[in-house]
């Protein structure tokens, strides 16, 4: 088979725009996870209006995807691009010019709406791709996801520069913004319309279509809860890393920056070589189960966590002095969280793609990230009122137990895969 050859080839200036637009987005937000909660403490901001921001970004996305994926089904995917582009480089400058944390929240949210474009790049992709070379070309764009929060917090942190003041957290944004009038100017020089004008009487599926159908199949309702716990926990760490690692080590963004690189980077590996493996050799579900055991543990590791090992931030052995960074043993139990979650992610695609008929992978998925969304929501706002609330180690606490519920979701679900019912066909 072959493209549509009324749709131009994606051709590979195209397909690097398309990379970088998913990457600007990925790293765009990392580059602000590190120093979000320390710029937002220069605007006098509480724990839970930190926290707050990160749940803007999120609602923003929620609504944004299913919008800009259908607007571009009916004006084109060029124009839906360069519009999410320009919107999130406009979002990163006014952030750094924001004069109190309530518009930075507001600017959040309309970042949020700005980079909910990875379905249009995906719909670009589609459309100008024979069907058997998809897979290979949706998982460049996957990768650019990786990569993207791999470079994006690493460089935030080593960006940012406190002793200069307001303009030491500017300095990431202003990098997050140019980035994305990069990729903008890329959209209008190499890409070409791939999408020709959509039926006007064609109907249109519902917002959350398919929500129904996920509650009656017994395997995609329970991987959708697990989707929700996890998210839910890490993105209620994510929120408060920043503040719990400052009040407990004296961290500051660069070192939560470097933290935040190391998850992206054992992520990657993880997924890239080894949740496969295990999956073929141990069963999905039980997988799954695993990794949300390990990210639970993780969470109780990083509570547990001595203050700090050395009574001095510098060693003394003999004539030579070695600066010591308390709080060093965090980044490795970090490891520990991002293999869990990285096992998560893989697996639940499949067991919901193994358990639903053909013609409803693509709802049953997109409601799965949906899931995901609403996690991210909620997830940071709980985390904010159980910092400021109960004490800086709640949201930890919480995150790790809701783990076990999940794990056994997982197994659940797996039990109901091999055993056929519901007409769901068990692993060969």
């Amino acid at each position: 088979m072959t493209a549509n050859p009324t749709t131009p080839k994606l051709k590979t200036p195209a397909l690097a725009v398309l990379f970088a637009t998913v990457f600007i987005n990925l790293v765009g937000f990392g580059l602000v996870v590190p120093l979000l909660p320390f710029f937002a403490q220069s605007l006098k901001a509480e724990a839970w209006q930190i926290t707050l921001m990160f749940s803007a970004y999120s609602l923003g996305q929620f609504f944004a995807e299913p919008f800009w994926g259908r607007l571009s089904d009916r004006i084109g995917r060029k124009p839906v691009l360069l519009m999410t582009l320009i919107a999130n480089a406009l979002g990163y400058l006014m952030l750094a010019f924001v004069p109190n944390i309530w518009l930075a929240i507001a600017v959040r949210l309309f970042t949020g709406l700005g980079a909910g474009n990875i379905s249009t790049v995906q719909g670009y992709v589609a459309d100008v791709t024979p069907p058997e070379q998809r897979a290979g070309r949706m998982g460049l764009i996957g990768a650019a996801f990786g990569l993207g929060f791999i470079v994006g917090p690493g460089l935030g942190g080593l960006l940012t520069q406190p002793q200069l003041g307001r303009l030491g957290y500017q300095l990431p944004i202003f990098l997050a913004a140019a980035l994305a009038a990069v990729a903008a100017v890329g959209v209008v020089v190499f890409l070409r319309e791939s999408r020709a004008k959509a039926d006007p009487a064609a109907p249109r599926p519902a917002f959350l279509a398919g929500l129904k159908d996920a509650r009656d199949n017994a395997v995609v309702s329970r991987v959708l809860v697990v989707t929700l716990i996890y998210m839910a926990g890490f993105s209620a760490m994510e929120s408060v890393f920043g503040l719990w690692s400052e009040s407990r080590y004296q961290w500051g963004a660069r070192e939560v920056g470097l933290s935040f690189m190391i998850v992206g980077i054992v992520s990657t590996l993880n997924q890239g070589f080894f949740a496969g493996r295990l999956a073929r050799r141990f069963g999905e579900s039980r997988v799954l189960a695993t990794g949300m055991l390990l990210f639970g543990t993780s969470l109780v590791l990083q509570v547990l966590a001595p203050v700090a090992w050395f009574p001095a931030t510098r060693l003394e052995l003999g004539a030579l002095t070695i600066p010591v960074v308390q709080g060093w043993i965090i980044p490795i139990v970090m490891a520990i969280g991002a293999c869990g979650m990285s096992l998560a992610m893989p697996n639940i695609s499949a067991m919901i793609s193994r358990a639903s008929p053909p013609d409803r992978q693509g709802a049953m998925l997109g409601l799965n990230m949906a899931s995901s969304s609403v996690a991210r929501i909620f997830g940071p706002m709980i985390a904010g009122a159980l910092f400021s609330g109960l004490g800086h180690d709640w949201p930890f606490v919480i995150g790790a137990l809701l783990t076990i519920p999940a794990a056994l979701m997982a197994i659940n679900a797996g039990r109901v895969i091999r055993s056929g019912e519901g007409g769901v066909k068990a692993p060969a």
